[in-house]
């Protein structure tokens, strides 16, 4: 039953990806989509790009280890659309055309915030892409009964090879209709989820969390703070540097900064955005009662013993409340987010090193610049190479909590990203000094960090777990590596010899605001 729902979520992905790939042809087609989606199509797509397995898989069981401090995930996670909403969604795809480079070259010199820009977005996608495939191998291994490591191994392989083909023949069209449809029965299996719980609790909140503290094998503590971010200055820091990182990250997110230009206004792009939180938000409380329900169900040390990280709750839950049907259909969903999303990450990280590195960073000045046909054949090229690289680093990350992951990815985001976002669209001094230092100057902190902490070694849970260099004691580096991008951007902007354009800044103020010359 398992495995025929896998092939099927695969067979029709594949079938969508063929379909669309015979009607792309222009770069605006591999890129945008032909910026032909309607703000209800794309606001589906956002959502099934922003709702992964760190959601599905990975928030879901921190909530069921953890409860209260992996709810909190919950709320970073959905804070940061709003501002996405306010401050990125209709001025981004104003100034754009199809990467956060577009937005940052448009009043500065190409070449050096170009190559800044796109090494920090294959950065955050790579990260991100370790989270998904992370998840991908724990869904396959419990549903196909592999309990060997080399199974789970070629469970990584074969998702990133599905990947590869999905970006190399579908482009965006493919990768936005597979968003929609995964989106669809993501929320349909997490409703049906949802309300079988509360059926079992008839609908009493209160139980269901007496439940569930009574059951995760932690008491009350379960309801309180601390139980995982611990009761310590150091616990409480990293705290507030995950919830820094989650609530701006979002932003700098470069696939979904990249979903605004699959509309052909402004105005599609911010109701978009709108469609988007109403969807997001109706997923994430959703969550919350699955990770209460594993708890009380399944029970904390049973949780823990299938998986250390909680990865595999919610296939478990689903198993325990409707039998293999259930558990059958819930991984068959989750499978699909898990493809969707990594394609999305794949095209974004292979149209910044296309689009950005390729076409324009890495060449000379007066050397020709290459055909769209060119750059879109080198985008497939890279969107094979990044899906390797990726599948070699998710076999090492492979006993990490998928939500961690995607919490450093969008600390790198909101280090190097945001920042020069944010300045460059309203700060007028801000020049291309100020932009790569406030790029370089947030992803080498957060990079060097992420090496020295907890996460790489020093653990039963990290990737070296017998070596021991985690001298920085934060998780997730974001209380640093975040002040350090705004400050970096504006020390390069204030030592900058180079004076920034009043008209240029004024031309893209006008832009995006208005739209006027938007492409």
């Amino acid at each position: 039953m398992a495995a025929s729902l896998f092939v099927l979520v695969v067979l029709v992905t594949l079938g969508i990806t063929l379909w669309a790939g015979r009607r792309s042809r222009a770069a605006e087609d591999f890129y945008a989509g032909g910026r032909e989606f309607s703000p209800l199509q794309n606001g589906f797509a956002i959502s099934g790009d922003y709702m992964s397995a760190a959601s599905f898989l990975g928030v879901t069981g921190l909530i069921a280890l953890y409860g209260y401090d992996g709810l909190l995930y919950t709320i970073g996670f959905l804070v940061g659309w709003l501002l996405v909403l306010m401050l990125v969604a209709e001025l981004v795809r104003n100034c754009g055309r199809y990467t956060l480079a577009d937005v940052l070259s448009l009043r500065m010199r190409q070449r050096p915030v170009r190559a800044a820009a796109g090494i920090s977005s294959i950065v955050v996608s790579l990260f991100y892409l370790l989270g998904q495939m992370v998840g991908a191998g724990s869904l396959v291994a419990l549903l196909l009964h592999l309990h060997s490591a080399a199974s789970r191994d070629w469970s990584i392989v074969g998702i990133g090879v599905l990947m590869v083909v999905y970006v190399t023949v579908g482009g965006m069209k493919a990768t936005t209709w597979i968003q929609i449809v995964k989106c669809v029965l993501l929320l349909g299996g997490t409703l049906l989820l949802t309300v079988l719980v509360l059926v079992r609790f008839h609908g009493d909140l209160g139980t269901l969390m007496r439940s569930a503290a009574h059951d995760s094998g932690q008491g009350s503590a379960y309801l309180l703070p601390g139980l995982h971010f611990g009761h310590s200055l150091t616990d409480q820091l990293d705290f507030i540097s995950l919830g820094l990182a989650l609530v701006l990250g979002t932003g700098g997110l470069p696939h979904i900064l990249a979903r605004f230009y699959t509309v052909p206004t402004a105005r599609a792009a911010r109701r978009s955005a709108i469609w988007a939180i109403g969807l997001v938000g109706s997923f994430y409380l959703m969550t919350i009662v699955l990770g209460l329900g594993a708890a009380a169900v399944i029970g904390g040390p049973a949780l823990r013993a299938a998986n250390a990280a909680g990865n595999t709750a919610v296939p478990q839950l689903a198993g325990a409340m409707g039998g293999t049907v259930l558990l059958a259909l819930t991984s068959a969903v989750a499978f699909a987010t898990i493809l969707a999303v990594v394609a999305g990450l794949t095209l974004a990280s292979s149209t910044s090193f296309a689009h950005d590195l390729w076409a324009r960073a890495f060449r000379h000045p007066g050397e020709p610049q290459p055909s769209e046909h060119q750059e879109v054949v080198v985008a497939r090229i890279a969107a094979v190479v990044i899906g390797a690289l990726a599948i070699v680093l998710s076999l090492y990350a492979q006993k990490l909590n998928v939500a961690v992951l995607v919490g450093i990815a969008f600390a790198v985001a909101a280090s190097a990203n945001l920042p020069a976002l944010i300045f460059n669209l309203f700060w007028h001094r801000f020049t291309t000094r100020g932009a790569t230092w406030a790029i370089y100057g947030g992803l080498i902190p957060c990079l060097a960090l992420v090496v020295i902490s907890p996460v790489v070694s020093g653990n039963a849970a990290a990737i070296f777990p017998t070596a021991h260099f985690d001298w920085f004691p934060l998780q997730n580096p974001g209380l640093v590596s975040v002040p350090c991008g705004f400050l970096f951007g504006w020390l390069g902007t204030v030592t900058s010899r180079r004076h920034a354009d009043p008209d240029a800044y004024a031309e893209l103020e006008v832009r995006a605001l208005t739209g006027a010359g938007a492409a």
